[in-house]
């Protein structure tokens, strides 16, 4: 409501402003420097004004409040309904030409039918000396001002629903996920404007001053130094109007022009974000075109992330299909792993590649021979050897992987995640926070799920005994962080058993989520 608020405030400050630029500025100016009036009867002009102000006033703010009652409607209620949000929406869009007829219908007629009739009384009753050519003069002056004063009205008012536009499509997408758009809709063309433009701009306020001087010369009893003098103040004050309306038109055609650039250089910066639909005219089709694009690639990138999911995925199946019974070890590290970033704050992208890194972090194990690996009884040092291998091997692998632009940071999960706090871990012997962030994550995660896992010469532990052992390693083999954190979400119930399916991972990953 306080938007719409402020909206409303904003037209009447614009309204006053237009008002005052080209009713009194121009129009009174053009009135009371043209002709000649004693004091008596510029006392009258100023009652004929007055009276024909407030018609005006009470005929146009009627029209208004027809106009904007749909607008209106909308934010009355704490819930908007998506019908009449949509209508509204629409009905905004066409406020600035709605303002334009409103200044060309009930206010010309609202100012000017009383004005005519009360010049006529006037002059008849002798209030008033001047021509009766002169009210015609005048009826036409009025319909050259109010043309300028449209005008004005309509550029100031395509900036003033600009931001009621925004709050009423972050309503829309709040609400009921729907975007709200013109889609390209075409409501006043760019050609359009710059014709009107160019017409009340520049070719009425040429028209008033011819006319203007036709009535000067009329009753002219002075000096062509006086005339000129007039003249000059004249032409300086129709100067002032074109390059006030003049800016108003170049405002309204850069703005949508800096604001894609913008949002190409977010795009630039691999920000896909889509630009605000504000406009009526051709920017209309342009920016819904933009954000159309905008999306496009939104949507392939979300496809190639899930194909470089499943193809990772499917790296992690061959790897459980030479050792069964290390089957389903990849899934379970990633959902402990997801659950201790999650809770330590990971933004959504750096979730994502920890969920890359995980899957993959025993893929070396694939350039391991099956003698050793597959083995039932105890690893000679040899043999060990070569095992603690396989995180280089792995780093090795994923490196081959062309198109994926962060592809270190899962390396660094593979890589680095049988490094021990203290530093006696391996490959790197790295130690504290010089083993980088996904490496000291998964290896917690790992060595949870090993412990808890069955072997052939051995039974998984208990739940609560690998915790025990966490807890005691925290700080040495583990980081402390990382330790604590997962030993509250485990004791708080968030892995009850094990996640050994893919649908079971899922429903874990959507309730860490």
């Amino acid at each position: 409501m306080e938007a719409f608020l402020t909206f409303r405030k904003k037209l009447f400050h614009n309204y006053l402003f237009g008002s005052t630029l080209a009713v009194l500025g121009v129009g009174g100016v053009f009135i009371f420097f043209t002709l000649t009036l004693s004091i008596t009867e510029f006392y009258y002009m100023g009652i004929i004004l007055l009276s024909s102000f407030i018609s005006m006033a009470l005929i146009e703010y009627r029209a208004f409040s027809k106009d904007i009652k749909p607008i209106s409607q909308v934010f009355e209620h704490d819930q908007k309904d998506l019908a009449s949000l949509k209508l509204a929406f629409g009905k905004l869009h066409l406020f600035p030409i709605m303002t334009f007829r409103r200044i060309m219908g009930p206010h010309l007629f609202g100012l000017s039918i009383p004005a005519v009739l009360l010049s006529i009384l006037f002059i008849r009753y002798n209030l008033l000396h001047i021509p009766y050519i002169y009210i015609f003069f005048a009826v036409i002056g009025a319909v050259l001002v109010a043309g300028m004063h449209a005008i004005i009205e309509f550029f100031l008012t395509i900036k003033a629903i600009q931001p009621l536009l925004s709050e009423m499509a972050a309503i829309s997408k709040k609400q009921y996920n729907k975007s709200l758009s013109q889609e390209g809709k075409l409501v006043m063309s760019i050609k359009r404007k710059f014709q009107l433009s160019f017409l009340y701009i520049t070719v009425f306020p040429i028209l008033l001053f011819g006319l203007a001087t036709q009535v000067k010369l009329d009753i002219l009893a002075e000096s062509a130094q006086n005339y000129w003098s007039w003249a000059f103040f004249i032409i300086l004050l129709g100067l002032v109007f074109a390059y006030f309306g003049a800016k108003l038109l170049f405002l309204d055609v850069h703005q949508p022009i800096v604001q894609l650039q913008e949002s190409m250089k977010k795009i630039q910066q691999g920000h896909l974000t889509m630009t605000q639909d504000l406009y009526s005219d051709e920017f209309a089709g342009l920016v819904n075109g933009f954000n159309h694009m905008v999306q496009a690639i939104k949507d392939r990138d979300e496809q190639k992330q899930l194909m470089f999911e499943s193809f990772l995925e499917s790296l992690s199946a061959v790897l459980d299909a030479r050792d069964p019974y290390t089957a389903g070890h990849s899934t379970r590290v990633t959902a402990y792993a997801l659950a201790i970033g999650k809770q330590y704050g990971l933004s959504e992208n750096n979730l994502s590649l920890l969920k890359k890194s995980a899957i993959l972090h025993d893929i070396g194990k694939i350039g391991i021979p099956d003698g050793i690996l597959l083995k039932d009884g105890k690893l000679t040092d040899d043999e060990f050897a070569k095992i603690k291998k396989h995180p280089e091997i792995g780093a090795y692998i994923i490196k081959q992987v062309q198109g994926f632009s962060e592809m270190d940071l899962v390396i660094e999960g593979v890589m680095y995640h049988h490094e021990r706090y203290d530093g006696l871990g391996y490959p790197m012997g790295l130690a504290f926070d010089a083993i980088p962030l996904f490496g000291r994550i998964i290896a917690v995660a790992d060595a949870f799920d090993a412990m808890t896992s069955d072997r052939p010469y051995r039974t998984g532990m208990s739940f609560d005994k690998a915790l025990g052992i966490i807890e005691e390693g925290k700080g040495v083999q583990w980081d402390p962080v990382f330790s604590r954190l997962f030993i509250d979400l485990m004791r708080e119930g968030v892995f009850e058993e094990k996640p050994v399916s893919h649908a079971q991972f899922q429903e874990y990953i959507e309730h860490i989520n």
